[in-house]
């Protein structure tokens, strides 16, 4: 009952974004081209798809508008045929919170419908991280460089940080982020399936001291690189 959904039957062209959150989802909602954009809001972040099983998941009603959006059902049971939309788009803020909720998403979609990603049906949207004014031009930028950039060349200008999705209006949400012209996305794929599985594993799965060796390891590989 959450999802707006889109105009053509084609599914080669159609496109789903899931968003968090009511302000983000109307934003997109209004700033969407109505005939192959389809928004499905979720509230929060869904639950972790590595602890749960499938009945727990099943019970959840993010999971539950998810499945039945996409069509393809889950595990055994996914049919490719049945997918409603070419891409399957998550929009999140650009900040940890943001991060986390793509993780979770991420999490279920390879555990329950892995051949959405092995298929490349899979983006992470890219929304910029500032809007920088000079004069009554606006400008977007989507790293800390980019912003600087424009900044050196135009030193009146003023820095607005993006705290999320919603502070953009629908004008500006569908212009950097959505417009097919403009956007950034990235595409998901699985190169190394081993590495993905134990990836998965030791990032959403329960063994703490595991994930805590890897962060290390990670932070340790930084500093002797600097």
């Amino acid at each position: 009952g959450k999802l707006y959904d889109c105009n053509t039957e084609d599914k080669n062209i159609s496109e789903l974004f899931i968003v968090e959150g009511d302000s983000a989802a109307g934003s997109g909602k209004d700033g969407r081209d109505p005939e192959f954009q389809a928004i499905l809001p979720i509230r929060g972040k869904i639950i972790n798809a590595e602890k749960k099983d499938v009945a727990s998941l099943l019970k959840n009603k993010e999971i539950q508008s998810l499945i039945i959006a996409i069509g393809t059902g889950i595990k055994e049971d996914f049919n490719i045929d049945k997918l409603r939309y070419n891409k399957i788009i998550l929009m999140a803020d650009a900040d940890d919170d943001g991060c986390h909720i793509s993780t979770l998403l991420l999490t279920f979609f390879y555990r329950y419908m892995k051949p959405l990603v092995a298929g490349g049906h899979l983006y992470l949207a890219q929304p910029p991280l500032f809007c920088v004014d000079v004069g009554k031009s606006r400008n977007f930028a989507w790293t800390d460089n980019e912003m600087q950039e424009i900044v050196k060349q135009n030193p009146k200008s003023k820095v607005v940080r993006f705290k999320g999705l919603g502070e953009m209006d629908a004008d500006q949400l569908a212009d950097t982020t959505m417009n097919v012209e403009n956007r950034r996305l990235i595409r998901l794929q699985m190169n190394d399936l081993v590495e993905s599985e134990r990836m998965v594993s030791v990032l959403m799965g329960s063994d703490v001291q595991l994930r805590k060796n890897h962060i290390v390891g990670q932070v340790n590989s930084v500093i002797k690189e600097d």
